[in-house]
């Protein structure tokens, strides 16, 4: 009896422990509902600049009075790698009050060694600003009562072709004998493309000309015929030009690019959303295909023409076959590494499709990154775990892609019309849905991510839980940075972002790491996937296969992982550390 009451006493305890955690983690936040739908046409903003030129003498002795709720959220250019302090070390402690912890990411590496590898990698990254960097990221501040007017932003013309240069003319309240403005360029030539009468035009097809006349209207009418031909190929770049008239000067920018191609999906004709035109399923298994059949057999009970995509790196890869279904081997045990197609074989048996790609992989490091959260553990896979989600996306043809686990199960509230009709209203390229365990737990897994600007040693990476705000018209729907692993994304947003192969055995926020600035990630908590369960009977005996899964899911725990995850984050991205709740 004292036994039993025991055992009752320790489950209510663990009860009360439990709901305090939940009510803990609760969001308390406040949140904003924000419309993020698709507007058509082009939407006009005005830019508000603020001057942060040479200080002004003149107003010096002016006093100010600083207000520090403002000025703190002000970009310092030097982020600090802080986490919290203090705190109470008792169990339950960091599930009931989580602490912000910061990693240092340069003890990745000897001492002896550092500056070396500080050197190459700031040479990187100037490599990097040199590749992404154009002159039209230069700060041009319109200076007051200049009477040139010119267009600051917004001009754009193809490579070596012409255009009208928009917004050109000289502004005099005093009459004058005579007005003439400069034209100056780097990377093209100027011209007309009409004459007006009273107007001289000196320096006509050449990089520099000077358009002068006695009558102001004439030469307004004249700067409306100027034109701009780009004569120095590059793709991508902008050049400067100059004006200038007695005593005042002005630039602006023109940029010189290819329009973006577009890359269009016909979904057939409009109506309800026919999913398995527009999305394909997309997964990676290792050793697990009792979970893969039953992920299928699911699949196939709401969704039976919707395709399924199969990277499989099993050692001893087992034929699945099916309607619909596209299986790829992969190389056994390869950690990482470039996929090269060697071998390709389609065929068609008995209505459905199979397809076979024997790849080769360049062995790389592995990569591991630990966020002490007990719902980061859900992406311990095999060793091609993002080599894998390559491989998969990059048959996808379809305009949207679903990821799912080889262990995750549909079911009634795996409504994939609903993810559809997010991305179809609105400008993301990415939800998530929720996960329910076999316990009854649904988890949604959201973080923020961003990145604080840093110094010589680099930048801060920042990661929390939670999300921005409320998505207008989905009430159930968030933007968010990052979500858990069971998301719908546009296919080629994903597979220009793509998934670092280095990151083997543990990995999923990486990816959206990688993302963030071209990602428009949402997070949606009523479309649920089940997880199958992890509970094995204590008399059920586990098979071989279960065996070697668990040896590549669980591997032990070493140093050398850790200090590969750290130098990774601190060479590719930049990164000196990383901070986390």
């Amino acid at each position: 009896m004292r036994s039993l009451r025991k055992t009752v006493l320790l489950a209510i305890i663990a009860s009360v422990v439990l709901v305090l955690a939940l009510l803990h983690s609760w969001p308390t936040r406040a949140y904003t509902t924000v419309d993020v739908g698709q507007r058509p046409g082009q939407m006009m903003e005005k830019h508000l600049e603020e001057r942060l030129s040479e200080p002004d003498h003149r107003l010096s002795n002016i006093s100010f009075h600083v207000r520090d709720s403002v000025t703190s959220l002000l970009a310092r250019n030097g982020c600090a790698c802080e986490g919290d302090s203090g705190g109470l070390n008792l169990p339950f402690a960091q599930l009931l009050f989580p602490r912000v912890s910061a990693h240092p990411l340069h003890t990745a590496f000897e001492a002896s060694e550092l500056e070396e590898i500080k050197r190459r990698r700031a040479k990187e990254y100037q490599g990097f600003q040199t590749r992404s960097q154009t002159p039209a990221d230069i700060l041009i501040i319109a200076e007051a009562n200049n009477p040139l007017q010119y267009p600051t932003q917004g001009v754009e013309v193809r490579p070596l072709k012409t255009i009208i240069v928009p917004g050109l003319a000289l502004h005099q309240d005093l009459r004058r004998e005579h007005y003439s403005i400069n034209v100056t360029t780097t990377l093209g030539t100027l011209n007309v493309a009409a004459e007006v009468d009273g107007v001289k035009i000196k320096g006509d097809g050449e990089m520099h000309m000077t358009l002068s006349s006695s009558l102001l209207p004439n030469l307004n009418r004249q700067l409306q015929f100027v034109t701009y031909t780009n004569t120095l190929f590059h793709p991508s770049t902008a050049d400067m030009v100059q004006l200038e008239t007695e005593g005042h000067q002005a630039m602006f920018s023109i940029k010189i690019r290819h329009g973006v191609t577009p890359k269009l999906y016909n979904t057939g004709p409009k109506g309800e959303y026919n999913v398995s035109a527009l999305v394909t399923i997309a997964t990676k298994t290792f050793l697990r295909y009792d979970k893969l059949q039953d992920l299928i057999n699911s699949v196939r009970r709401y969704y039976p023409t919707i395709t399924i995509v199969i990277a499989d790196d099993s050692e001893n890869p087992k034929t699945i076959t099916g309607p619909y279904i596209e299986h790829y081997i992969m190389p056994f045990g390869k950690v990482g590494g470039r996929f090269s197609a060697s071998c390709l074989r389609y065929g068609r048996l008995s209505g459905f499709t199979t397809l076979s790609l024997s790849l080769s992989l360049s062995l790389s490091l592995s990569l591991s990154l630990s966020l002490s959260l007990s719902l980061a553990l859900a992406p311990f896979l095999s060793q091609g775990w993002f080599a894998g989600r390559n491989l998969a996306v990059s048959q996808v043809t379809t305009k949207y892609v679903l990821w799912v686990d080889d262990d995750f199960i549909f079911t009634a509230n795996t409504k994939l019309e609903k993810m559809v009709d997010v991305l179809e209203r609105t400008t993301l390229d990415l939800v998530g849905g929720a996960v329910r365990e076999a316990t009854g737990y649904t988890a949604t897994y959201r973080q923020t991510i961003s990145i604080e600007p840093g110094e010589d040693d680099g930048d801060c990476l920042h990661m929390r839980r939670g999300f921005h705000h409320v998505i207008q018209g989905f009430p159930n729907c968030v933007v968010t940075d990052g979500v858990i692993n069971f998301f719908m994304a546009r296919t080629d947003k994903v597979q220009q972002v793509g998934f670092d192969p280095r990151l083997a055995r543990v990995a999923h926020l990486e990816f959206f790491i990688d993302g963030l600035g071209s990602l428009h990630v949402g997070s949606c908590d009523d479309v649920i996937i089940n997880h199958a369960t992890k509970i094995r009977l204590p008399w059920v005996s586990q098979s071989e296969s279960d065996k070697t899964y668990a040896k590549f899911r669980y591997p032990l725990a070493s140093s050398d992982a850790t200090h590969t995850k750290n130098g990774l984050l601190y060479f590719k991205n930049r990164f000196q550390c990383l901070t986390h709740n």
